[in-house]
């Protein structure tokens, strides 16, 4: 049997994973979505193939998630980025029965059942504040990049309060507590909780049960998985290294390999 392909393409990065007939990640690539989905989509898919040393001929079927997967026009099939989240964390943490996805523009949680679909889900409110971009925009105001996110909020000594009622006014806690000499570590830490707070919220709307699995790109953060560790008591999972920002692009090539398989057996 053929390799499949997972495409994850969300608003901030896309997201493509090869996995082999015996389930084993054979290639995997990510760059920056941008503004032209179809060409993103694409080069993600020959990057990956690159890495695999594989051919387009060796590939037997692919599916496309996230918010621009209708803009992959050589795929096979389209699924939710819901459905794909779930199959992802499923993959490598079997147990779960609940998901948190944190990414850029974006929160949601989901609650899975014992066949891993869904039964309920909430996403945040329209509003940054609830997103990675709260997270991203904070270290802006503070002159950081947001891959220095990580190495800054890890010498923080404490966390100054952050409301994160609006990503927008946020900007005026910062000025404010830097000019009180706040460190901005330990803003930043703040600004963490904050948006720690609003995904328990969400959790408790999905009658979250254990066991939790985190994905999205800000979950790359050690700092932001400490403090929801400190604020769920129920057993949480993170995918090693930078396999947590591939847990969508994941779940959707198993999706692809079932249905391969399918198709073989028809």
């Amino acid at each position: 049997m053929k390799h499949v392909v997972g495409i994850d393409v969300g608003s901030t990065y896309t997201k493509a994973v090869i996995l082999s007939p015996d389930r084993k990640i054979v290639g995997k690539e990510m760059h920056p979505t941008g503004f032209k989905l179809g060409e993103i989509s694409r080069k993600v898919f020959d990057d990956a193939m690159q890495n695999s040393g594989l051919q387009e001929n060796d590939i037997g079927y692919t599916i496309s998630t996230g918010y621009g997967r209708h803009r992959v026009e050589f795929c096979d099939l389209t699924v939710t980025d819901l459905t794909a989240t779930a199959r992802g964390a499923n993959f490598y943490f079997p147990k779960t029965r609940t998901v948190l996805d944190i990414g850029g523009q974006t929160m949601k949680a989901s609650r899975l059942n014992e066949y891993v679909k869904v039964k309920s889900f909430r996403l945040n409110d329209k509003c940054a504040a609830g997103t990675g971009a709260f997270l991203e925009k904070t270290a802006r105001y503070m002159g950081y990049e947001t891959e220095e996110i990580g190495p800054l909020v890890q010498t923080s000594k404490e966390d100054v309060p952050i409301s994160g009622v609006c990503a927008v006014f946020a900007e005026s806690e910062v000025i404010n507590q830097l000019s009180l000499g706040s460190a901005p570590a330990d803003i930043m830490h703040g600004a963490m909780f904050s948006l720690v707070k609003r995904a328990v919220q969400l959790l408790k709307r999905v009658r979250m049960e254990s066991e939790i699995t985190l994905t999205g790109g800000i979950m790359r953060f050690k700092t932001m998985i400490d403090v929801l560790r400190e604020n769920v008591t129920e057993k949480i999972n993170v995918a090693d290294g930078e396999m947590i920002q591939f847990t969508t692009a994941l779940g959707a090539a198993t999706l692809a390999l079932q249905r391969l398989e399918k198709i073989g057996d028809s």
